[in-house]
């Protein structure tokens, strides 16, 4: 089809919306690991998740077999105040760099909350309200999924309390009064208002926290706390479930006008939204239907998927939590305190881990001025400031779209713009004042975490 006859923004009906959720481990060859009780090593069941996490939630996060899960009507309803979100034609981008690369990128800031987050956020508030939960506990890394589940239980009347990695409560004052407007608490991560939180302080004074501290102190607040649970907003398999509104709406958008993506890309921290995206090509290529290169996006900063190791690690700092096998760093790994973008956790999906594993997905590293360099560039000529996180994915691209002009490839690249940057003016300040610098840990700071795995009989 001719690209004159694609418009800058493809927008879907209402009725072509999904009415399911893809469970994209049903088709994966290699099942990713099961999560382990932190005491006994054994496979977690839902017995003992259920203290922790929502029964319906538990139920998603420990199935694997089945293919598609009906999204409740409750939930359509809301994703319909800015979902189908658009997947757009970059023209303008295409021009300015004068590639014969055409460049899609899927735009999910179209909501207060400011990112793709709030996919998951109102199907966990859902669940906790439909189990009779008087509130939940979350952590938050630079603010997106805090402010999603803020909104989320606002809405079904929920208490919200946010603990918020402390590097970020500081750099993003403005992230943190939408939560609180929204009427969530809010708490710099590490604090001294939990036994976990106490503990990493001694250990680790002055530390700007990490989303492994926050998570151990979200949990904590949860378990001590009648009718609450805890929620995640990012590496566990329910909420990559959740997250795959994303890749199915991009993926009917795209056959609508016979696209054939060559290249998806992604930003990666926890794997939530580069999960969603991905999750029904990576389907298609499981089961050799269709191929594409994947890539994943990530800092080097925290170089989970580039530099980490594929083993059973704890999910939280504080080592409360099950242990799940994924890239890793380690637990008590700490990103450095300068770096700008959420992608700030020592771990990764166990889906995304083991299709990594399996040779089904690339990964690739880049720095934070050169990710602002390209977020200034994408922003100057496509008219949206990105996140941070977001333009990790939007490098990529670039520099994609940019090999293109010298090899005369006429790809097709898809990358997921997960959200907006309008909260991230102070990392801009840096950027803009020359202020920035660039962080890489050593192979010996890497060994530290290393060397804190825990032994897990085979």
């Amino acid at each position: 089809m001719s690209d004159k006859k694609i418009p800058y923004k493809i927008y879907l009906e209402e009725s072509e919306m999904p009415t399911a959720w893809y469970n994209l481990r049903a088709d994966m060859k290699h099942k990713p690991a099961p999560l382990l009780d932190p005491i006994t090593k054994k496979p977690m069941t839902a017995e003992a998740l259920a203290p922790v996490f929502c029964d319906e939630l538990i139920r998603q996060e420990l199935d694997d077999t089945t293919p598609f899960f009906e999204i409740p009507e409750e939930i359509r309803s809301f994703y319909k105040m800015y979902r189908p979100s658009p997947l757009v034609r970059a023209y303008c981008l295409e021009e300015k760099l004068g590639t014969p690369a055409k460049i899609y990128y899927k735009f999910e800031g179209n909501n207060t909350s400011g990112s793709h987050k709030l996919n998951s956020a109102i199907a966990q508030a859902y669940y906790a309200k439909k189990q009779g939960l008087v509130g939940v506990t979350t952590e938050t890394g630079a603010g997106q999924w805090g402010t999603a589940l803020s909104m989320a239980c606002s809405y079904f009347g929920l208490d919200c309390k946010v603990y918020m990695v402390k590097g970020s409560y500081e750099l993003k004052p403005f992230r943190r009064e939408v939560m609180r407007t929204y009427g969530a608490s809010v708490t710099p991560s590490p604090s001294t208002e939990t036994e976990v939180g106490r503990r990493i302080l001694a250990e680790h004074p002055g530390t700007s926290g990490s989303l492994g501290c926050a998570i151990s102190e979200a949990v904590e607040t949860a378990t001590k706390h009648e009718g609450y649970r805890y929620v995640l907003g990012s590496v566990l398999n329910q909420v990559m479930l959740h997250q795959s509104i994303i890749g199915l709406e991009t993926k009917t958008a795209l056959d609508k006008y016979g696209i054939h993506p060559d290249v998806i890309i992604g930003c990666a921290g926890g794997g939530s939204n580069l999960g969603g995206l991905i999750a029904p090509f990576m389907g298609e290529k499981i089961r050799g239907e269709a191929d594409y290169r994947i890539i994943a996006v990530e800092p080097v900063a925290c170089p989970t998927l580039t530099r980490g190791v594929f083993a059973y690690d704890y999910c939280d700092t504080g080592m409360v939590c099950p242990l799940a096998k994924m890239y890793t760093l380690g637990s008590h790994f700490m990103p450095a305190a300068n770096h700008a973008g959420g992608l700030r956790y020592h771990g990764m999906s166990t889906s995304l881990s083991q299709l990594r594993a399996d040779g089904l997905m690339e990964a690739t590293s880049v720095s934070q001025t050169d990710v602002f360099a390209a977020a200034e560039e994408f922003a100057r000529v496509e008219g949206i400031l990105p996140a941070p996180e977001s333009a990790h994915a939007i490098k990529v691209a670039l520099d994609m779209a940019k090999e293109c002009i010298v090899t005369g490839e006429e790809k097709t690249i898809v990358f997921g713009l997960t959200g907006t940057g309008y909260f991230d003016m102070m990392s801009y300040e840096k950027f803009h004042n020359g202020q920035m610098t660039d962080y890489i840990p050593t192979d010996e700071d890497l060994a530290a975490g290393f060397a804190r795995l825990p032994s897990i009989d085979s």
